[in-house]
C-alpha cells in the first residue's frame, strides 16, 4: 500500500488553467424562488408566501460546466439543447455569465428549457426550508433534426477542446448517436472523453472514465454491493463490463475509489463528513474537476483526489454550488492530515 501526501497536490491548482472541455449534456436551470410565510391562504389551506427573491442557477449537465469554468478553465463550452421559451435566454445569459461558450446549444421549439424550480420559505422564527418542486422537461426523444444539428456542433467543437464530457440526466440529449460520435472524435483525435451517467454505464465503451455513485455502478451491475470487498471487486467488474480506462466511484461518507486498467486502485477518504447541508449537484463538481486536470495533463490519481477536495466545499452550500482554485487551497491548507489517500500498484496485490 503507497500513500499521498496533500503537497503532492498543490502543484495541480496552476496547470487547471490549461485545460480546455466541452460538456455535451443536458442542460438546465436550478430555479431557487424565495419568500417569508406570511398566512394560511382563505381561497384554500395553503402557505402563502411573499416573494423576496429568484436566483437562477445552472443546473444539471450546466453545473458540471459551471464548476469547469469556475476553476480557471482556458476554455469551456456547452453542447445541448433549450427551447424557445421564457427560461432559454435565462439559461444562455448565465452560461455567457459564467463566461461558458454557447455555440453548440440547438434552440428546439418543440421541447420546454428544463428547469427544476425549487420554492422555499422562511419565517422569522425558522431557517428557509424547501416546500415543494416543480419541474418542467421533455424527455422524449430529440427528433432527428434537432440531434443532427447537435452532432454537427460537436464535430465543430471538438477541434477547439482537449476532453469531451457526457453528462446525461436521462432527459434525452446524450442518444446512442451522439455517445458513438463523442467515441469516435475522442479516438480520432486522442481526446479526453469523460461520462457521467445515471444508469447503463456500459453504453460509453472506450471512454477515459466514469463517475458514478455507488447506487448507479450497482443499477448496472445488477446487484447489491453490501461490504468494502464486494464495493472492490464490483468496482474491478464494472469496469471491464463498461470497456473503459478509469472508474471513479463516490460513496457518500466513505469517500471515492479510482480504479484504473493497468490496476491501481486509489482509496480516497471524504474530507468533509459533518458540514454536509446540501450535496445537489456535488456529482457535478467531482467530474468537472476530474475531467478538467485530466484535460490539463494531470496524472488521474491527483485529478480524482482535486474531484473529492471540491466536493468537500460544495456539500456545505444549498444547491448547486461552485468552488474556486482559491478556496480549493484554502481547504487544502486546513486538513489535519498530510496522507490524502491510499493506493495499491496491482489489482493483484488487492485481497477481495
Amino acid at each position: 500500500m503507497y500513500q499521498v501526501t496533500k503537497e503532492a497536490l498543490y502543484p495541480v491548482f496552476d496547470r487547471l488553467k490549461n485545460g480546455r472541455v466541452l460538456v455535451a449534456g443536458d442542460l438546465a436551470i436550478d430555479e431557487m424562488v424565495y419568500g417569508e410565510a406570511s398566512r394560511i391562504s382563505r381561497e384554500a389551506p395553503v402557505l402563502i408566501l411573499k416573494h423576496k427573491e429568484t436566483k437562477i442557477i445552472l443546473g444539471a449537465a450546466s453545473n458540471a460546466a459551471h464548476n469547469i469554468a469556475a476553476l480557471g478553465a482556458k476554455k469551456v463550452s456547452v453542447l445541448g439543447v433549450c427551447g424557445d421559451d421564457y427560461h432559454g435566454p435565462l439559461l444562455i445569459n448565465a452560461f455567457q455569465k459564467a463566461g461558458i461558450d454557447t455555440s453548440g446549444i440547438v434552440i428546439d421549439k418543440d421541447r420546454p428549457t428544463s428547469v427544476k424550480s425549487r420554492i422555499s420559505a422562511a419565517s422569522p422564527q425558522s431557517v428557509t426550508q424547501q416546500i415543494v418542486r416543480i419541474d418542467r422537461e421533455e424527455t422524449t426523444p430529440l427528433s432527428g433534426e434537432v440531434e443532427s444539428y447537435l452532432i454537427e456542433n460537436l464535430h465543430r467543437a471538438a477541434e477547439e477542446h482537449d476532453a469531451i464530457l457526457l453528462s446525461d440526466y436521462g432527459i434525452g440529449v446524450i442518444t446512442p448517436e451522439v455517445i458513438k460520435h463523442a467515441q469516435m472524435l475522442a479516438k480520432e483525435k486522442n481526446l479526453i472523453l469523460a461520462v457521467d451517467a445515471q444508469q447503463n454505464l456500459d453504453r460509453f465503451q472506450g471512454a477515459k472514465v466514469i463517475t458514478p455513485n455507488q447506487p448507479e455502478a450497482e443499477a448496472t451491475l445488477g446487484y447489491t454491493m453490501t461490504d468494502l470487498n464486494s464495493v472492490i471487486s464490483g468496482g474491478w467488474e464494472l469496469l471491464d463490463k463498461a470497456g473503459i480506462e478509469m472508474l471513479l466511484m463516490t460513496r457518500g461518507s466513505e469517500g471515492m475509489m479510482l480504479f484504473e486498467k493497468d490496476g491501481n486502485l486509489t482509496t480516497i477518504p471524504a474530507f468533509n463528513r459533518t458540514d454536509v447541508f446540501d450535496v445537489t449537484g456535488a456529482g457535478d463538481t467531482v467530474v468537472g474537476s476530474l475531467v478538467l486536470a485530466l484535460a490539463a495533463g494531470v496524472e488521474p490519481r491527483l485529478a480524482a483526489i482535486l474531484g473529492n477536495l471540491a466536493a468537500s466545499i460544495v456539500v456545505r452550500e444549498f444547491g448547486a454550488a461552485v468552488t474556486s482554485v482559491d478556496q480549493l487551497k484554502i481547504t487544502l491548507d486546513k486538513l489535519k492530515y498530510d496522507v490524502i489517500a491510499e493506493y495499491t500498484q496491482t489489482r493483484e496485490d488487492i485481497n477481495v
